[in-house]
């Protein structure tokens, strides 16, 4: 038996007008972006700044801090997200949604022709890169915020949903 190496996975606690945000990569790819509670204490050997020698830590947080102030509209990172073959399906017909522009669960599961609605939902409450796989952009079908993050139309979640949105110049 032989066993492969695994890249080493790094984290940032990044400043964000959100938040914090905890961002987990490897030197292939983005493996997660989540919303970290102020105040809270992150695992051990998290940075906030990338070291000199980390490229992909220099790429992410760079084009995290673009979104935010306004400069970026497209994300251009890899991606290494874990979930089903219908959750990719899902997330990569997300990144398709282009930046101040919305689409409905609906439209989701027309894009990846398939009829469960409902499970697009639920694919989209588990995306595990929030922001750069954008799930943010989908709302219900009759126009309504929806949920975010796996929080309902009246939790913490929808909040900064409704932030993002504003932010890329949705009106909601």
């Amino acid at each position: 038996m032989r066993i492969e190496p695994t890249s080493r996975v790094n984290r940032l606690l990044l400043a964000s007008p959100v938040g914090p945000l905890f961002v987990e990569y490897t030197d292939e790819g983005l493996n997660a972006v989540r919303f970290w509670q102020q105040g809270d204490h992150p695992p051990a050997g998290t940075r906030v700044e990338p070291t000199r020698d980390d490229p992909m830590g220099w790429r992410i947080a760079g084009q995290l801090r673009e979104y935010f102030a306004g400069a970026r509209r497209e994300f251009d990172l890899p991606l290494s997200a874990e979930g089903t073959e219908f959750q990719q399906r899902v997330w990569a017909a997300l990144c398709d949604i282009p930046f101040g522009q919305t689409r409905s669960y609906v439209d989701i599961a027309r894009a990846i022709r398939s009829k469960a609605a409902r499970a697009i939902g639920q694919a989209n409450a588990r995306n595990p890169i929030p922001i750069i796989v954008p799930c943010h952009r989908v709302l219900s079908a009759g126009g309504g915020i929806g949920g975010y993050m796996g929080s309902s139309e009246e939790g913490d979640g929808v909040a900064l949903k409704r932030w993002l949105l504003r932010h890329e110049g949705v009106e909601i």
